[in-house]
């Protein structure tokens, strides 16, 4: 299985870096993982920040899409676990999306269906990479029986 991520900005600091790629490496045995990072519109207005990011992100999405937005499903690591376990079986590809600081256009709100939210508290971005890339090496222990999850 690939799992793709898209994401609007790039770690800027080392310890989000070191973080991204230990997951990176613990991951590499269960799925080939992609990272996409998309350049922030910083230069724009709100509206059209989102919207040229929203260009950008939909190029990059393919097989199973989900979006990750406050006002998304939550799940439990266990359910977040049956739910990887079940597009493994139904799609080659998964793909999430974070969006920017200012969130995702309504473009790309309408074309990706499925949302997840890690709860109600607003996470900085790096932040929401690390806790997604967690949650998806989380859930491939699940699945293999390990001791990880407790």
């Amino acid at each position: 299985m690939t799992i793709k991520i898209v994401c609007v900005g790039n770690l800027k600091e080392k310890f989000w870096r070191e973080a991204c790629e230990e997951y990176q490496k613990r991951l590499s045995r269960f799925c080939k993982l992609k990272i996409i990072e998309l350049e922030e519109q910083n230069n724009l207005s709100s509206q059209k920040t989102l919207e040229k990011e929203g260009e950008e992100i939909l190029k990059h999405i393919s097989g199973k899409t989900i979006l990750l937005a406050i006002e998304g499903k939550q799940y439990s690591s266990e359910e977040f676990a049956d739910k990887l376990e079940k597009e493994a079986l139904t799609s080659s590809e998964l793909t999430f999306i974070i969006g920017s600081s200012c969130g995702v256009s309504d473009g790309v709100k309408n074309i990706v269906k499925e949302k997840i939210s890690f709860g109600k508290p607003t996470f900085p971005h790096n932040l929401a990479r690390i806790m997604l890339l967690e949650q998806i090496y989380r859930g491939f222990m699940i699945n293999n029986g390990s001791t990880y999850h407790k």
